[in-house]
């Protein structure tokens, strides 16, 4: 008999979500995602001391001060960390901007253009990377310059329809809805210690978004994300991608039993939502009266940039040292 997670694999792509390289060659996802927190968690493991010492060989041959080389020795050992996942996987890996230049469209367009080409130096197309940018209006508009390029990109911190229709109207590879956060706002507003799984706000997000792309033939991918349960997960299977952290990988695979796919495209046909366009203040106005996506965007934001310094602070104690 199946496994939960092989059932998983014959209607949705998985995703790895992290950055431990033993994690993705035991679980063998098609892609893989990384953002700052996992790239420190994973450059502190002694076995991958190779990928943080080239990085900081790049580092000491850059000009400038310790800003300039700080942040050339983040950029290397966020592409090395990539380029040894690829080694792992037949897909791609998604590379994450700075939360600092979330309502910076030049500034954005500028660092993933950096990645690709320290990426294409390596030896790696341009095809096998996502570009993870945050859902601003900014970040959103950045995304479709970039594609325009040929420089695929993965809206991260999306909470809201919103969101999701201007992803798609920017015709971005693919969305990243976080069904977990969106989950912990409303057990949190609702002061519960559970929401059932046919209430599940985070489930419906995903599901709604899924059918009106499919229902309008939009080509942008749907990847639900954050997972805080293994039920969340099956109530979404057949959706396009999921990117599963690895102890949710882990259960999924421990679990029997087939699954039937959630999510389908003769669903999404059948379904009547309507078709809506939005400029920007038509965008900010909606996205404004979604309190949860609201808060948990300004919130997501916050957090990446935090997990993005403490990522700093241990470049500047490796320089130092190699200095």
């Amino acid at each position: 008999m199946a496994n939960a997670l092989e059932s998983v694999k014959k209607y949705s792509v998985i995703v790895a979500d992290s950055g431990d390289l033993e994690a993705i060659a035991k679980y063998k996802p098609r892609d893989a995602t990384t953002n700052p927190s996992l790239l420190l968690k994973a450059a502190q493991i002694d076995k991958y001391r190779h990928l943080v010492d080239d990085a900081i060989a790049h580092a000491a041959k850059q000009g400038g001060g310790e800003a300039e080389k700080t942040g050339a020795f983040m950029d290397e050992l966020a592409v090395n960390f990539g380029c040894e996942i690829l080694k792992l996987i037949d897909g791609r890996v998604s590379t994450e901007v700075d939360a600092t230049l979330s309502f910076d469209i030049e500034g954005s367009i500028a660092k993933a253009q950096k990645f690709i080409k320290l990426y294409e130096n390596k030896k790696v197309p341009r095809e096998r990377i996502l570009i993870k940018l945050g859902s601003t209006w900014e970040g959103i508009r950045a995304a479709e310059q970039l594609e325009k390029q040929g420089i695929h990109c993965n809206m991260t911190l999306l909470f809201s329809f919103a969101q999701a229709v201007a992803s798609a109207e920017a015709k971005v590879t693919l969305i990243s809805p976080f069904v977990g956060r969106i989950y912990d706002w409303y057990k949190k507003s609702k002061g519960v210690d559970d929401i059932p799984i046919a209430e599940d706000p985070g489930v419906a997000s995903v599901q709604r978004i899924y059918d009106y792309y499919k229902k309008f033939d939009y080509k942008t991918e749907v990847m639900g994300a954050s997972f805080r349960k293994v039920e969340q997960i099956v109530e979404l299977c057949g959706c396009d991608l999921l990117t599963i952290a690895p102890d949710l990988l882990e259960k999924l695979a421990k679990a029997d039993g087939e699954l039937a796919p959630k999510l389908t495209v003769e669903h999404a046909k059948a379904s009547n939502p309507e078709k809506i366009h939005l400029d920007e203040k038509a965008f900010r106005w909606m996205q404004n009266e979604d309190a949860m996506a609201n808060d948990k965007l300004s919130e997501g934001i916050r957090n990446f940039n935090a997990d993005a310094k403490k990522l700093v602070e241990f470049a500047k104690k490796l320089l130092a040292k190699a200095a």
